[in-house]
């Protein structure tokens, strides 16, 4: 396996922290990389887990999951494309417990298509995680959006690597009379 980003190594740690319940869940990791946060998120307890990225990726992702997930376990991932705001129909809406990210807050121009997507994956009951450094002041602007349509509470910050993680719960659709 490639060098994960440290978003990553910083989300696993908090997930092997056990602050989030991942047995039995249904879960999703958004531009996986290297495939670490679902490999550990699978290896942790979920029962389902859809590790996805842009097409480039796939067959990277694919090895780094068989090379280590248990034979017995490998039914329980899948990896599967995922350009963010395309395609959403072939997941879910709602679907997923947990939605995890990493290291996925850094290209403006994709963060409309992002949050469409964290949306469309989500209920009001799942659980969006978020590890990221905050940079730049896009990366606050991304939190100011997210929070338009989420519930957002900062739950981990590791000072040695400057990474943040967040916990974001969709929040319930208005309803105008």
């Amino acid at each position: 396996m490639n060098t994960p980003p440290r978003e990553a190594v910083v989300m696993c740690m908090y997930l092997e922290l056990g602050q989030v319940e991942l047995t039995g869940k249904v879960a999703i990791e958004l531009g996986a990389g290297t495939g670490l946060v679902g490999i550990v998120a699978a290896l942790l307890g979920a029962k389902k887990v859809t590790i996805t990225d842009r097409e480039p990726a796939l067959g990277f992702l694919a090895a780094n999951v068989k090379e280590n997930i248990p034979p017995d376990q490998l039914g329980a991932v899948e990896v599967s494309e995922l350009t963010w705001g395309q395609g959403l129909e072939r997941y879910p809406t709602g679907g997923f417990d947990i939605v995890l990210g990493a290291d996925i807050v850094y290209l403006e121009d994709t963060f409309p298509s992002l949050l469409q997507t964290m949306e469309h994956l989500s209920s009001e009951s799942s659980v969006v995680l978020l590890a990221c450094k905050i940079r730049y002041e896009r990366d606050t602007n991304f939190l100011s959006m997210l929070k338009q349509r989420f519930t957002v509470h900062e739950v981990h910050y590791d000072k040695e690597r400057d990474i943040h993680i967040y916990k974001a719960v969709k929040l319930p659709a208005r309803r105008d009379l």
